[in-house]
């Protein structure tokens, strides 16, 4: 037990976590959702990346994975709508208005943000490495790690992306003035619109 905890436990969760809290799509995403929308409203879109992501991770441990793999030209297909998405996210964030203005966005919900991690290259790159590095030289009881694996990521990270979600809640208040939204939606922006450039990469 102590060498399947140090071998795979420990390090699957490690990698989980820094890979969840670090910048990426669904942070970023979740940052600028918490600041236009509050907390409460965005837990459909929490739930929806923590959900997606387990269920890509469940299907990676099928062996999806090994099914895309043959298919090169859909992961690259997949990467390109990934990229029209955020770039597409990027311009309606210049245009967001005051948070709880009457005809503002909407939150992304559950199924819009579960579908997003399957144009999300970060998502697949953490769900290929965990399957692969992880998950199948370690597992003993393949269903059965398999099935702790995808609960224990997702879970963790759920925790992770909440932060995100709870520091944009907490700028909720500056946001109401026109300046401040103006920089922050400006930002927001911008580094949404890199972060599509990097994905084109």
């Amino acid at each position: 037990m102590d060498d399947t905890l140090l071998a795979f436990w420990l390090p699957f969760a490690t990698f989980t976590v820094v890979m969840s809290i670090t910048p990426g799509p669904n942070n970023l995403m979740l940052l600028a959702s918490g600041a236009l929308y509050g907390f409460r409203r965005t837990v459909p879109h929490l739930l929806g990346v923590a959900g997606g992501f387990g269920i890509m991770l469940a299907l990676f441990c099928l062996g999806l994975a090994q099914a895309f793999e043959q298919v090169p030209g859909l992961r690259e297909l997949l990467r390109w709508v990934g990229i029209a998405y955020l770039g597409w996210l990027a311009w309606k964030l210049l245009g967001a208005g005051a948070p709880g203005a009457a005809g503002a966005s909407r939150p992304l919900g559950w199924l819009d943000a579960a579908v997003f991690q399957w144009v999300n290259p970060k998502a697949w790159m953490m769900a290929l490495t965990a399957v692969s590095t992880f998950i199948a030289p370690h597992a003993r009881d393949w269903l059965g790690d398999a099935a702790i694996a995808v609960l224990v990521s997702a879970l963790l990270n759920l925790a992770c992306v909440s932060l995100w979600a709870g520091c944009g809640a907490a700028m909720r208040r500056l946001l109401g003035d026109a300046r401040h939204r103006l920089a922050f939606n400006g930002v927001m922006a911008v580094l949404t619109a890199l972060t599509a450039i990097g994905m084109a990469r």
